[in-house]
């Protein structure tokens, strides 16, 4: 992965230049004290500027060098908090990884992840930690907060939510204090479009080899869909993780039965909900289910083995489409269509299977094997 890095020759060769141009950019700007203004690439929550300023910390290598090094020692936390929980879970991290070759190391998504894994891994033991470190890494990606979905009702779930919910105003408060323009990133953000590697950007391929008159342009610093309908696509993909939520909330209220697996299994279940009804669903999202994946078959109790088994095609298709074939995908051909319409298949089998899986087990009286479910307190810890 290191070796492809450094050559960074297969498929799209912008791959490491993201870290090269686009962060070693933000780096400078906020050194200054300032978030990036009307930057349309700047889409990331306040606290993501804590992960860009970080390879300062390493003035004796170069940017580049430094951001790699911190994400290697990311991927460790992880593969190291992974064995210590359970061998199965660390083997679907190291194994699965890799099927993104080396795009992990180029983004900081694995930054974000070694959080949310440390999160949920101390979620059962040590719930304030659990949570703080949630409310952490809200504040620079969002997803991570899911990992308090799932704690079971009472001091569990008390000390978790509120110690989230304090991190992440803490957080928020310093930078807000030691930063300007903390909340541009609201107004990018919200003008997203659909990427072409999105479950809309599926459905518009199709329609474009039916005749459609849509094209594909760069904004936002990504690949996106213009053209008739695209906004009513856009529409309709917030609608649906809309009702995304409105099924998690539902889930909350109706779940009767915990297992240890249960916080695990909640949280991939409702990032892969989210990933599928999202406008944008780039390669380096597959690092994070991936890496909570890992974190559910450190349980014997979970109800999760069969999606993360869906998951590891998933990424090597993601690989194919991106870097590998991305112009073939950029085109529309036969095979670039081919390849999204078989992984985003993937994915939604997968967020469906998650979510049917865990109600099976936590809202009815028997679990997916048909046997009762190994139980914690349901109202406590």
């Amino acid at each position: 992965m290191l070796l492809l890095l450094i050559v960074d020759r297969l498929g799209d060769s912008g791959v490491a230049g993201e870290v090269h141009t686009l962060y070693r950019s933000w780096y400078e700007q906020l050194s200054q004290g300032a978030f990036p203004l009307d930057d349309v690439t700047w889409q990331y929550p306040p606290g993501a500027a804590l992960v860009f300023l970080s390879p300062g910390t390493l003035p004796w290598l170069t940017y580049f060098q430094a951001f790699v090094a911190l994400t290697l020692l990311a991927d460790a936390v992880v593969t190291l908090a992974l064995a210590r929980a359970g061998v199965h879970g660390a083997w679907m991290w190291v194994c699965g990884l890799p099927l993104l070759l080396h795009l992990p190391f180029a983004r900081y998504d694995v930054l974000v992840t070694a959080i949310a894994v440390v999160a949920l891994l101390a979620m059962r033991g040590r719930p304030r930690l659990g949570g703080a470190l949630a409310g952490l890494g809200a504040m620079i990606k969002v997803w991570p907060l899911l990992t308090v979905l799932g704690t079971p009702r009472g001091r569990t779930t008390r000390a978790a939510w509120l110690s989230a919910a304090a991190s992440a105003a803490a957080l928020f408060a310093a930078l807000t204090l030691g930063f300007t323009h903390t909340l541009d990133f609201l107004r990018q953000q919200g003008a997203r479009g659909v990427q072409i590697e999105s479950l809309g950007g599926t459905a518009l391929q199709l329609a474009r080899k039916a005749g459609w008159a849509g094209k594909v342009s760069y904004q936002y610093g990504a690949f996106e869909f213009t053209g008739p309908y695209v906004s009513s696509v856009a529409r309709l993909s917030l609608l649906l993780t809309a009702v995304a939520l409105g099924w998690l909330l539902l889930w909350r209220v109706r779940a009767r039965y915990w297992t240890t697996a249960t916080p695990f299994d909640a949280s991939l279940a409702a990032v892969l909900i989210f990933t599928v009804t999202s406008r944008v669903i780039s390669p380096q999202y597959m690092v994070w289910l991936l890496g909570l994946a890992a974190v559910c078959l450190t349980s014997r109790h979970t109800t999760q083995r069969p999606v993360a088994l869906l998951l590891l095609p998933a990424a090597a298709l993601s690989t194919l489409a991106y870097p590998l074939l991305y112009q073939d995908v950029l085109d529309g051909t036969p095979l670039g269509v081919l390849l999204m319409v078989v992984r985003n298949g993937l994915l939604v089998t997968a967020a469906a299977l998650s979510c049917r899986r865990l109600w099976t087990a936590t809202a009815t009286r028997t679990s997916v094997a048909g046997r009762a479910p190994v139980l914690t307190s349901p109202s406590g810890d």
